[in-house]
């Protein structure tokens, strides 16, 4: 299906200098947050303890908030409504030795005089299993990038796959500043949409370097940002189905899905608009700017085709007995 039906080609890397300048403040901006305000660690990688409570009529929240401030054991905890007015969370920094005998009957005594309430769930996490936890999450983000770097190495050239993780490193790091800059909890589903990021940006970094390696071989001209040009115009079509399709899903988990999947929804959405930006705008100049040349790629192409029609005559002889 083509959106875009028009022949003209569409000069993306006119302004490449200009939209490298807003990347670079972008990813600068994210790295100050990062080091300023740092990522908000949910339990998952903190420790601690979530309760979570449904009363009958509207939660008295800020009667809650004042009754676990003067609660020693509960110093630095936060109260924030859950999905519904009647729901609200508690999550404490501080893991309770048993998670039924110690949290629920704590909080169930405690929030006594504020209504009728039942507490639904109670998780906790201890601090060296969320340090685990943190460590094998960075962990799979590091392994996740090497493979990257090997594949695209195998499937094109070093540039491409340097160009690649430079598109990777700019969409996770821009994700990561809005989680810090929003300050929402970092979690096991973030982790998991980070890693999300990673596979989406991939592939539509992929989708449109592929067009890229096939326009070097048939685009006339010699000039890489031609090629470049023209690829990604005619990439233009499905980039833009994909993405919107892709980000409207995510939105309407983000608008209707619940409080327990905002952040992953949240970080998804940030993700979709980065990654698209990233396979026309930072993937591709990055690869002009490696000093990729179009001639040289063909001249290794047509000796490969030489080397190949030469293996074919070698066994072609070979077969006939005239060798």
């Amino acid at each position: 299906m083509e959106v875009f039906k028009q022949q003209k080609i569409i000069n993306f890397m006119e302004n490449a200098k200009k939209v490298g300048f807003l990347s670079i403040t972008l990813v600068v901006i994210s790295l100050v947050l990062l080091f300023t305000k740092g990522l908000n660690y949910g339990i998952d990688f903190a420790g601690g303890t979530i309760v979570q409570v449904q009363y009958e009529g509207k939660a008295p929240i800020e009667k809650v908030r004042e009754i676990v401030a003067q609660n020693p054991k509960y110093q630095g905890a936060t109260v924030t409504s859950f999905g519904s007015e009647s729901e609200l969370v508690i999550r404490s920094k501080q893991a309770s030795k048993s998670v039924k005998g110690g949290a629920k009957v704590e909080v169930r005594k405690m929030l006594k005089d504020t209504g009728k309430f039942e507490i639904r769930r109670v998780d906790m996490v201890g601090p060296a299993v969320g340090d685990e936890l943190r460590e094998k999450g960075l962990m799979a983000m590091l392994l996740s990038i090497i493979g990257i770097i090997a594949y695209l190495s195998f499937r094109f050239e070093w540039r491409f796959a340097i160009a690649s993780v430079v598109a990777l490193i700019h969409d996770i790091t821009i994700a990561m500043g809005a989680l810090a800059l929003f300050q929402i909890d970092v979690n096991l589903p973030i982790l998991a949409a980070v890693l999300t990021i990673l596979g989406y940006s991939l592939n539509d970094t992929v989708i449109v370097f592929d067009r890229i390696r096939e326009g070097i071989r048939t685009i006339k001209s010699p000039n890489m940002a031609d090629v470049i040009n023209e690829s990604v115009t005619k990439t233009l079509s499905r980039t833009t189905l994909t993405s919107l399709t892709t980000f409207f899903v995510v939105l309407t988990l983000y608008l209707f899905g619940g409080e327990i999947i905002n952040g992953f929804s949240f970080t998804l959405l940030v993700g979709v608009v980065v990654g698209t930006y990233s396979s026309i705008f930072v993937a591709s100049p990055v690869l002009m700017w490696l000093k990729f040349s179009v001639a040289e790629f063909r001249e290794k192409e047509a000796a490969s085709l030489k080397r190949e029609k030469e293996k074919e005559k070698m066994r072609a002889m070979y077969e006939q007995g005239t060798m």
